[in-house]
């Protein structure tokens, strides 16, 4: 299988590096994870989770997750799902059109 989709591995806000200090690179199901990380991050819906302590709003949110999830169009339609594991933890599971399922978990 050729690998379609190749990113860099972003750990702690940067790129991060091998043991010889060169750039890791994600291919394909971790690289649209990584990215659909990243855009939830960069959407704003996680501080609105760490404001909001009403249960009812919170669920709101995290159906404007999911749906955010969903826009990509990498993604399943219908197939993603959001989990609040914690007050500061969510999980994301999706599966893609391509590579399979993916999860993996967000710090609120």
């Amino acid at each position: 299988m050729i690998e379609q989709f190749i990113d860099l591995l972003v750990a702690d806000g940067g790129i991060d590096f091998d043991a010889g200090q060169q750039p890791i690179y994600i291919s394909d199901r971790n690289s649209i994870a990584q990215d659909i990380k990243h855009a939830i991050l960069e959407s704003g819906l996680l501080r609105e989770m760490q404001a909001e302590r009403n249960a009812a709003l919170r669920a709101d949110v995290l159906t404007r997750i999911e749906l955010l999830v969903e826009q990509d169009e990498r993604i399943v339609p219908g197939s993603a799902e959001i989990r609040e594991q914690t007050s500061s933890e969510i999980w994301i599971f999706a599966e893609t059109e391509d590579y399979g399922p993916i999860e993996y978990g967000v710090h609120v």
